[in-house]
């Protein structure tokens, strides 16, 4: 199975990943104020996908935690 690489189908990790690359460049080395600006909206745009895919998978822990008897139990993440 190919491996898709578009940025939607990049994994929560590789956008975490991308996401500290991002901060590592902006902090350690020399970059104009375009390319600062780039790297910033990017990094913006990263964060909320993560924070979708968080959100997401919280949703799916809820669904997934159920009781003895079946029943469907929300617990807050800690």
């Amino acid at each position: 199975m190919a491996k898709k690489t578009d940025d939607k189908a990049q994994s929560f990790e590789a956008k975490m990943k991308r996401l500290e690359e991002i901060v590592t460049n902006m902090e350690g080395s020399e970059v104009d104020l375009e390319e600062s600006i780039r790297l910033f909206e990017e990094g913006v745009s990263l964060s909320k996908e993560c924070q979708t895919l968080l959100d997401k998978a919280e949703e799916k822990v809820k669904v997934l935690t159920q009781t003895a008897y079946g029943e469907v139990q929300t617990k807050e993440f800690e």
